[in-house]
């Protein structure tokens, strides 16, 4: 495929962030011949996180970079994706190989260090400045004029503010918004034991206030993940968070007890869940918001990074299209704001039914979830998991 000319107006972009968003941004744009730095606040780009599962419509964004196949290599393919009781009992099957017949992509489940290695060596050892962070920004109308921690001031065509939940750009921007507490916090974790890294399904079971999710993400490894209501702020003992975990999901189908017995402590992240009220402004002048810093959304769709990886992709994709930066910013959030925060708000109400406690609201929700038929679920996954990069 051709790579798009360098936009007349568009000589440098300076990116907040270096994480899904940021780098995938970096990666379009040096695609398109625009020069790119991305600041970013750790000292050094180390593996962090745990699993992601990069879905269909990310796989599509992907493809016009050239990146999908190497996403790909470096994680393990879904074939079937199923919800599950506490007592493993079925309740919806989501068979991602039939979506990935209709759509033209799999989804991909794969360590989150692995995608983060592909948008490095795809965007270039000389773009990540690590250890400076953007701390704010003067936008002058010709240019932004971006001041970093270290005391530096930058000088660029467009800041891109790719810098989280808690983005310093984003404040500036659209002024101190409160993050929005769902009320269940999470573990997440790597599990590396022979003896369960051969599971193949993905499943997610649900039970009183509290889930638990299994991801195969190959190269031996298995990822998952624990939600359980709790106040804001907790945190677990020092040492004792497996046995913490084991008390909660102890009593929980096979493997989740064995998963959780055979991951090391070290291996086991716990992060309160948190998003944002959407907004239906990302931009002004010459300084633009994408991922979380735009739209942070918890989990429950898995669609956090993918959003982050589409915002990129229509984000780059628009700076190469239109002639002013003010265009192209108005038609990037034209194709992304309503998309993006539909599924803010899609995650939230799903979040809040599958934290339900109410043992009578829990027994009608999994009675309904085994009546729907497998063609209303496809059709309800079906739309977020497409991806169009319109002209």
């Amino acid at each position: 495929m051709t790579a798009p000319t360098t936009p007349p107006s568009m000589h440098h972009v300076a990116i907040a962030g270096g994480g899904i968003g940021g780098l995938t941004l970096a990666c379009a744009l040096r695609r398109a011949g625009v020069r790119v730095t991305v600041f970013e606040r750790a000292p050094e780009l180390r593996p962090v996180g745990a699993g992601i599962t990069v879905q269909p419509n990310a796989m599509l964004a992907l493809r016009p970079l050239g990146l999908d196949e190497a996403v790909a290599a470096q994680g393990a393919i879904a074939g079937e994706s199923l919800i599950l009781d506490a007592r493993g009992r079925t309740l919806q099957e989501l068979p991602m190989d039939r979506l990935e017949r209709e759509l033209g992509a799999p989804m991909v489940c794969l360590h989150r260090a692995r995608l983060q290695e592909v948008l490095l060596e795809a965007a270039g050892p000389d773009v990540v400045r690590t250890g400076c962070a953007v701390v704010g920004y003067q936008d002058r109308g010709d240019r932004v004029s971006v001041k970093l921690s270290n005391g530096e001031q930058v000088e660029a065509d467009l800041l891109v503010g790719a810098d989280g939940l808690h983005s310093t750009v984003r404040t500036q921007l659209l002024g101190p918004q409160p993050l929005r507490y769902s009320g269940y916090t999470s573990w997440r974790g790597i599990c590396r034991d022979p003896a369960l890294t051969s599971i193949e399904r993905t499943t997610e079971s649900w039970g009183v206030g509290a889930r638990f999710g299994i991801v195969p993400i190959g190269h031996g490894e298995l990822y998952w993940f624990a939600t359980a209501n709790a106040p804001e702020g907790q945190d677990d003992p020092k040492g004792r968070v497996r046995e913490k975990l084991l008390e909660r999901f102890g009593d929980w189908h096979e493997p989740i007890p064995a998963i959780i017995e055979a991951t090391a402590e070290s291996e086991i992240l716990r992060t309160d869940i948190l998003d944002r009220r959407p907004v239906p402004r990302w931009s002004a002048g010459r300084v633009v918001l994408l991922g979380d810093a735009a739209h942070p959304m918890t989990p429950n769709l898995g669609q956090g990074g993918c959003q982050a990886i589409e915002d990129a992709v229509v984000l780059a994709h628009a700076l190469t299209k239109n002639a002013s930066v003010s265009a192209a910013l108005q038609s990037y959030e034209e194709k992304r704001v309503a998309r993006a925060n539909a599924i803010v708000s899609r995650s939230f109400s799903l979040g809040r039914m599958a934290q339900l406690e109410n043992r009578a609201g829990i027994f009608l929700r999994n009675a309904l979830m085994r009546r729907i038929p497998r063609s209303a679920t496809l059709r309800q996954v079906r739309e977020a998991m497409r991806f169009t990069l319109a002209p």
